[in-house]
């Protein structure tokens, strides 16, 4: 689904790449950045296509968004490169109907991502003015099915659970417990980054009806989780 084909014309927000098609630079990055990895899942990457990535970073960092490279945001924490939000979005296995929980909000772009994909996203933050900021910025883009709350993302996010799939955007040294309860069950999956604080595997855990499958997707490096479950 696409939400907003154009958004130059609604948005009140305007920084150098809103005088500019946009769009063509992320149809850009899915094809080089994206495809050419071994990215299939059709939907992902209408996802990537869709999502104004310039949006959700300052102004003087607007012309690098659909680059292959994080980008420093606000409070010390990052976007992350266009094409690890695509191979965790794709590990996640999304299907329309269902819940997601996300932990670590940052900007609110790998929200964006998620609330292409399904039905609900609930995602938690730990800093108080990254919520506000990506709240206010998936309002302005006309998202409405998603939910913030800053706080220990570590604990989840229990009020909502269970979920059909968990997305951990920052590294913890173990899997965090409560985010495994959290789990709808057979059929649901998980992906998180665990390892020190320099170095990490990518991790998909999967509900099989003969228990948990746990499969490394490679070495990656992400900021750490900070909460009673994290560092």
């Amino acid at each position: 689904m696409t939400i907003f084909p154009d958004l130059r014309a609604s948005s009140s927000h305007t920084n150098g790449f809103d005088s500019l098609p946009w769009s063509n630079a992320a149809r850009q990055m899915v094809k080089d950045q994206i495809q050419t990895r071994g990215i299939k899942h059709p939907q992902v990457l209408a996802a990537m296509a869709s999502v104004p990535r310039h949006r959700f970073v300052c102004d003087d960092m607007a012309s690098q968004a659909y680059e292959d490279h994080p980008l420093g945001i606000s409070e010390g924490q990052t976007i992350s490169q266009p094409y690890m939000v695509a191979l965790m979005t794709e590990a996640l296995d999304p299907r329309p109907g269902e819940s997601v929980l996300e932990i670590g909000t940052g900007c609110g772009y790998q929200t964006a991502v998620l609330c292409e994909l399904y039905d609900h996203v609930y995602s938690v933050e730990r800093y108080p003015s990254l919520s506000k900021e990506s709240q206010a910025c998936l309002g302005n883009l006309g998202y409405r099915n998603f939910s913030l709350l800053a706080g220990d993302g570590s604990l989840g996010w229990p009020e909502h659970a269970p979920y059909d799939a968990i997305i951990v955007t920052a590294a913890s040294p173990e899997i965090p417990e409560p985010l495994l309860k959290q789990l709808k069950g057979e059929g649901s999956t998980m992906v998180l980054p665990v390892g020190d604080k320099n170095r990490q595997q990518l991790i998909r855990i999967m509900q099989t009806p003969y228990g948990k499958r746990t499969e490394i997707l490679g070495d990656v490096r992400f900021v750490p989780l900070i909460g009673s479950h994290g560092w």
